[in-house]
């Protein structure tokens, strides 16, 4: 059994795959936080803004094989030119996601991208891998394709993450899932100025902004 919050056709946001077409495929539950806002002050991942909580989103629902959900994403893909290319996130997403999924994926001709804390080893078969720490969680995998830092984290400088081996190094600046004085754009472009700031220090790392929320799009 499968349990998806949503599922959407939309543009990937940030990191390396920024601007791409893609099916996000949201699947429900975290090992880092129960998603309810009573939980959210003894949370491991305390900053999370995305509702991941049950199947009712979106195209979300139960399926309990494989080739239904598979199905179901690919339904959402429109018919045109283009390599169909899904994004497996959460919540959590290899809470769920198994070697069955990823090639009944890859039957359905998708590229199969993963955004996952790090926390649980990955499956076989995924293209593309982005790895996104949170907090003082321990990371077991150590090689992706992307390593995406919401930046700054008390618990999770930069520095910590380096024997990670990535393709790309990316800092995204923190978003306040509250409303705190001044507004969350003040703190949001205070992160982003440090973000920035980090980056022109360290230039092994890149800077990426939530694209999808700059447009107004999902």
């Amino acid at each position: 059994m499968y349990r998806v919050k949503e599922a959407f056709y939309t543009l990937q946001g940030e990191g390396a795959q920024a601007g791409r077409a893609a099916v996000f495929c949201r699947f429900s539950k975290c090992n880092l936080w129960t998603g309810r806002e009573k939980d959210r002050a003894n949370a491991v991942c305390n900053f999370c803004d995305t509702d991941f909580v049950g199947t009712d989103g979106q195209n979300g629902g139960r399926f309990d094989t494989p080739e239904a959900l598979a199905a179901h994403i690919r339904s959402l893909w429109p018919d045109a030119p283009g390599r169909p290319y899904v994004v497996c996130t959460g919540g959590e997403p290899l809470l769920q996601l198994d070697e069955p999924l990823i090639r009944a994926f890859h039957r359905a001709g998708f590229e199969v991208g993963v955004e996952t804390n790090g926390t649980l080893p990955a499956p076989e078969g995924i293209d593309w891998l982005c790895v996104s720490p949170k907090a003082d969680a321990e990371v077991v995998i150590a090689e992706c394709d992307e390593l995406k830092l919401v930046y700054p984290q008390p618990l999770a400088p930069p520095e910590r993450f380096l024997h990670i081996r990535a393709r790309h190094y990316f800092l995204s600046p923190m978003a306040s899932p509250s409303v705190p004085e001044g507004g969350p754009d003040a703190i949001k472009q205070s992160n982003t100025r440090k973000a920035t700031d980090y980056c022109l220090a360290h230039p092994q790392w890149r800077l990426t902004l939530q694209m999808h929320k700059i447009l107004g799009i999902d």
